[in-house]
């Protein structure tokens, strides 16, 4: 007797599914299994073979291709589970959807439709994400550096999106806005220079004065400062993590695309080898010469 045929639960429903001929005149699967039943029976039997015979059906689906002249691509691996039975679901089984991501396995169910009615908290939650979203999305590339420190299994961007939420946002529904002087453009625990300021004395350009304060702390004189100008009107943002040693006490970032506009300054400093940040000070709104 073939493989296929032999007496464990269910398995000969494989024959039909991935037969593209469907079902043979000599088929055991009855001609009344069909649509969702065939599915659920389908999906079913895949996840008790994994469970209890992996060998099994790997011996199965191999005389499958053989006796039905099947290619791999006639078969349809609905989930795997790598490491045994307690092992991370990697896949769709039924109504659950496995994976990983940053290292950290999960399972959900398959999304349903949207509701179209929202609560009024539902509402003001929404209105609140799209405020930030939209002040810190044109820095996404300065806050996978920034924000590092703080983002443990999550991006730099969800990290800072998660502080702007809980401290800088201000206002009633619908106007919700963004306090920029409680904001932070980057988070860490080295220190910060004292006393920065910013201002715009220079056509397309923002001047940055602060006093050296190496010595503090883990603050080096070859700390290197990180100049930020955020402008409201355009959504954009303008940045550099390059700037002068913090020994030097003063640096110029151009911002010419933001002549005539105001923008939302910051400064804050990365160590030289790069391992070690400071959460950002807000030096005031400018406007750009």
């Amino acid at each position: 007797m073939p493989l296929w045929m032999t007496d464990f639960p269910g398995c000969i429903f494989h024959v039909f599914f991935i037969s593209k001929k469907g079902i043979g005149r000599n088929s055991p699967v009855k001609k009344g299994i069909r649509g969702k039943q065939l599915q659920q029976l389908y999906e079913n039997v895949l996840l008790y073979s994994f469970y209890i015979q992996p060998l099994l059906l790997t011996l199965l689906v191999t005389q499958l291709k053989s006796t039905f002249r099947l290619t791999t691509k006639t078969l349809f691996f609905m989930a795997t589970i790598n490491k045994g039975i307690l092992g991370p679901l990697s896949g769709t089984v039924g109504t659950v959807i496995g994976g990983s991501w940053k290292g950290i396995s999960y399972i959900r169910s398959q999304p349903t439709s949207r509701r179209s009615v929202f609560s009024q908290a539902q509402l003001e939650q929404q209105a609140k994400f799209s405020s930030v979203i939209k002040f810190l999305q044109p820095m996404t590339p300065l806050l996978a550096v920034s924000f590092r420190d703080y983002a443990v299994q999550m991006t730099g961007f969800n990290n800072a999106m998660r502080y702007t939420l809980k401290n800088a946002v201000t206002g009633t529904y619908p106007a919700f806005t963004i306090d920029y002087s409680m904001a932070l453009v980057s988070r860490g625990d080295l220190p910060n220079a004292q006393n920065p300021q910013a201002a715009s004395t220079t056509i397309g350009h923002i001047n940055f004065q602060w006093q050296d304060n190496s010595g503090v702390g883990r603050a080096m004189p070859t700390d290197k400062s990180i100049l930020v100008a955020y402008c409201p009107s355009r959504n954009q943002c303008i940045f550099t993590t390059e700037g002068q040693d913090r020994s030097t006490g003063s640096d110029s970032l151009t911002v010419s695309a933001f002549s005539g506009q105001q923008v939302e300054t910051y400064v804050a400093f990365i160590s030289e080898d790069g391992k070690n940040i400071a959460s950002s000070v807000f030096t005031g709104t400018v406007t750009v010469m």
